[in-house]
């Protein structure tokens, strides 16, 4: 993907045409020095079309200013080490609580956490012990007990029992990681099958979650597809597939090893429901589809295949399967290679 490029055509008054006109929102990389230190970012501005390059032709509205310079700010702070603002309101999303309760349930100042997310970088400490509320519940009910003097009795059961469903939730996840981690024991090393990419459980769960926040009443056949045709067209375009996950024939096309279990990853939900007498597995995005440890060409895969087949139903995008020499070169069962990926016709 280009390092400069147009994200969007936008309407809106034009500081050098004093007119109202179509503006070009781009991106490119930026350099700030942030704690003395020089950092690279995505710096987002707009661009007048109308004015040469030999004219002043770019600007930056007052939202955009300090959206780039959190951009900046969690640069550094991925330079470092350290979680990012959107990082640090996840937390409070798990949990279900605002700044000022995560704050205090920490034993902080009631507006730390609210500076961390909007102008200040937090030092490695209390980074630590942010990272320790996220990933291990059993942290965070041992300080909400420490400082529960802190909170009403109603809030106090409120996030108390918020937590105790979010251990519940890490003991399930974990059981599901485990299994799917059983069903890959083979695929270890890169290979034709994984598309010689190691399985990213991770990485297959951002992408997931940006296909389900992007595409509407999206269910597990269409899903399994769309993963199918973004790994397929990775493996085109660079050789290696996106998650390593491995896909095997069967009736509706392509279907990866542990399909049942990864639609159970935590960037999702998922709604069982009655669909001409079947079961149907209807899957959201829990925080919505952010694109956290993607590379820029992967994101760029991802964006052509949402865009070809967002408006599609899974029996067109089922249809078009049939149609790639992937599906028609193997068989009910067989492990689909990737190097059949190669001759992907409908990109």
């Amino acid at each position: 993907m280009d390092q400069n490029y147009l994200i969007e055509v936008v309407k809106r008054d034009c500081p050098f045409c004093n007119t109202v006109h179509e503006m070009e929102k781009r991106q490119r990389k930026s350099q700030v020095l942030i704690k003395g230190e020089l950092v690279e970012y995505d710096e987002i501005y707009f661009r007048c079309p109308r004015r040469t390059d030999d004219e002043e032709n770019e600007f930056v509205s007052a939202e955009m200013m300090d959206q780039n310079l959190q951009r900046a700010r969690n640069a550094y702070r991925k330079k470092h080490g350290l979680l990012t603002s959107d990082e640090i309101a996840e937390i409070r999303s798990i949990y279900n609580i605002s700044q000022s309760d995560l704050a205090l349930m920490l034993g902080w100042g009631e507006i730390t956490v609210t500076r961390y997310e909007s102008k200040s970088i937090q030092d490695s400490t209390y980074d630590q012990i942010l990272r320790l509320v996220k990933a291990d519940p059993m942290f965070a009910m041992d300080q909400l007990e420490k400082h529960k003097d802190q909170f009403s009795s109603e809030k106090y059961g409120q996030i108390k029992s918020t937590i105790l469903k979010r251990i519940n939730d890490i003991s399930v996840a974990q059981l599901y990681r485990k299994t799917i981690e059983a069903k890959y024991i083979n695929y270890q090393e890169p290979c034709d099958f994984n598309g010689y990419q190691k399985l990213d459980l991770k990485k297959l769960a951002t992408v997931m979650a940006i296909f389900a926040s992007y595409i509407k009443n999206l269910f597990k056949v269409r899903l399994m597809k769309l993963l199918w045709y973004t790994d397929a067209l990775s493996f085109k375009q660079r050789d290696k597939s996106i998650t390593g996950l491995v896909y095997v024939h069967q009736y509706y096309g392509a279907l990866p090893i542990a399909s049942s279990e990864i639609i159970h990853l935590p960037t999702l939900s998922v709604e069982e429901t009655e669909i001409n007498e079947n079961v149907g597995y209807h899957i959201r995005a829990k925080n919505g589809g952010s694109i956290e440890g993607l590379e820029p060409d992967e994101i760029d895969i991802i964006y052509q295949v949402t865009k070809k087949f967002k408006n599609m139903s899974t029996q067109q995008i089922v249809n078009y399967m049939h149609d790639e020499d992937a599906y028609k070169n193997t068989v009910m069962n067989q492990i689909i290679p990737f190097s059949l990926c190669k001759t992907l016709k409908n990109f």
